[in-house]
């Protein structure tokens, strides 16, 4: 059950039929509820952050096939408190295993699910449905490294919120079907939304990350075409179609849609596994060839995309070593800048404390008038007024002026602060890195005056 904020149709119920605390949470809506299990709204003063807390529905016997699969999602889930740590995954802080009640309690993700967006009148722009599949395949390839297979990839269970009639951002959420390849215990088989379960997870077969492209190449189709790539009257129709049926060609259930994005999710639904992208990066890398080629129309959104800034850091020799959730901080945190012809990043004699990173385009040094050094894409500048130690060392001793129209990616130390302990450690390696590297440069034009010009 997702974390979701509460619906007009869960807000009319009484109020004694919500409880007012779960243990040390405050309990503030119901945001919904299924056969096994409710999700309310609640606040954790502590941490002073609202919360979602899922639990076990009251009344549910434990002694019952339903109670007994709920303990086993519980326990999925429970095990996964505090692990995953990706800004694409809903975070799972606390599991209580209450004697009548066990609960989780997880990320509150204020918006909704995909599902919303599956009906043929409230389809997404095609350009918003590559970057949500780009998003979420490098959420899930992330998971996959962590040993794990989601096995319930569907709209349901990718949360979405809405800035400016454009979706901000997505969260995959519900790991109680998860398969950990890492663990000793017992899992249960041939769990997930039938749907979108490729041939291989009905069979009970082994899994691998193929069985998760499945599913969200199967969230795609439907997100594109407004209905699912199957569907039937019964399961046993519905199987057939997954055993032996093929989905209808996306380019001719929507006008607009590439023939190469229609080929991408053709792949991801084929029935031998061997046939589908052998890997998260190689499907998260066919999806933004899609925007970086112009292959998809831009439609509305017109701006650079998170997965088009991302490509772009993990080509930078500044983000050597950096990890896909390191780049995903830096896309979001960074003040990203574009810079006409002439543009002074600084002046000399200013007070600065902030430093650029040139993503793109070239900029030039100038002391005393004179050109002394041209940087471009990967170099940073400022570095030296933002690590020192005195306001007198905070002054620029040089003009830095855009030679080429430029991006950059600019932080000041209260930015940098907001970033995860290993991406600051990250960055702190890569300022040694040009440190280094500038000292050399100096050591050397000092030994050899004429060798560098």
């Amino acid at each position: 059950m997702p974390a979701l904020a509460p619906a007009s149709s869960t807000a009319s119920r009484r109020a004694h039929d919500l409880p007012s605390t779960i243990g040390k949470y405050q309990v503030r809506a119901r945001l919904g509820e299924g056969a096994t299990s409710e999700v309310f709204l609640a606040h954790d003063a502590f941490n002073a952050r609202d919360v979602a807390i899922k639990r076990v529905r009251a009344g549910l016997a434990l002694d019952t096939p339903e109670g007994h699969f709920q303990q086993h999602f519980f326990a999925a889930e429970a095990a996964l408190v505090g692990r995953l740590q990706h800004p694409n995954v809903v975070q799972i802080y606390d599991a209580v295993e209450d004697a009548e009640l066990p609960y989780l309690v997880m990320e509150y993700v204020n918006g909704t699910t995909l599902r919303q967006y599956c009906r043929a009148d409230a389809l997404l722009p095609l350009e918003q449905v590559v970057e949500i599949g780009f998003k979420c395949a490098m959420a899930l390839g992330y998971v996959f490294r962590q040993g794990l297979i989601h096995r319930d990839v569907k709209p349901a269970n990718i949360l979405a919120t809405n800035r400016n009639d454009t979706l901000a951002e997505v969260k995959i959420t519900d790991f109680g079907s998860v398969m950990n390849l890492q663990s000793e215990r017992t899992q249960v088989f041939r769990v997930g939304s039938l749907a979108y379960m490729p041939p291989e997870q009905l069979d009970g077969d082994a899994l691998d990350c193929r069985a998760d492209i499945y599913a969200l190449s199967g969230v795609l189709y439907h997100l594109i075409a407004g209905r699912a790539p199957f569907d039937a009257a019964n399961q046993q129709a519905l199987m057939h179609q997954i055993y032996h049926g093929e989905p209808a060609a996306l380019e001719r259930l929507r006008e607009g849609v590439p023939p190469r994005l229609g080929a991408l999710v053709a792949r991801g639904l084929s029935k031998r596994r061997e046939d589908r992208h052998a890997d998260w990066e190689s499907f998260a890398q066919a999806l933004s060839a899609l925007v970086a080629s112009g292959e998809v129309p831009r439609g509305p959104l017109q701006g650079v995309l998170d997965s088009e800034r991302f490509n772009l850091l993990r080509s930078l020799e500044f983000f050597t070593g950096f990890g896909d959730v390191e780049l995903w901080e830096v896309v979001h945190r960074a003040h990203w800048q574009r810079c006409a012809f002439g543009h002074a990043l600084y002046r000399h004699g200013e007070e600065g404390n902030s430093f650029h990173i040139i993503a793109q385009g070239q900029v030039d040094v100038y002391r005393d008038g004179q050109r002394v050094a041209q940087l471009g894409a990967g170099t940073s500048v400022g570095e030296m007024a933002y690590l020192a130690p005195s306001p007198a060392l905070r002054v620029h001793s040089a003009d830095v002026v855009v030679s080429e129209p430029a991006t950059t990616i600019s932080f000041t130390p209260q930015t940098l602060e907001r970033l995860g302990l290993s991406t600051r450690r990250l960055f702190d390696a890569a300022f040694i890195r040009v440190l280094v590297r500038r000292l050399h440069a100096a050591h050397e034009a000092l030994a050899h005056p004429r060798r560098i010009l």
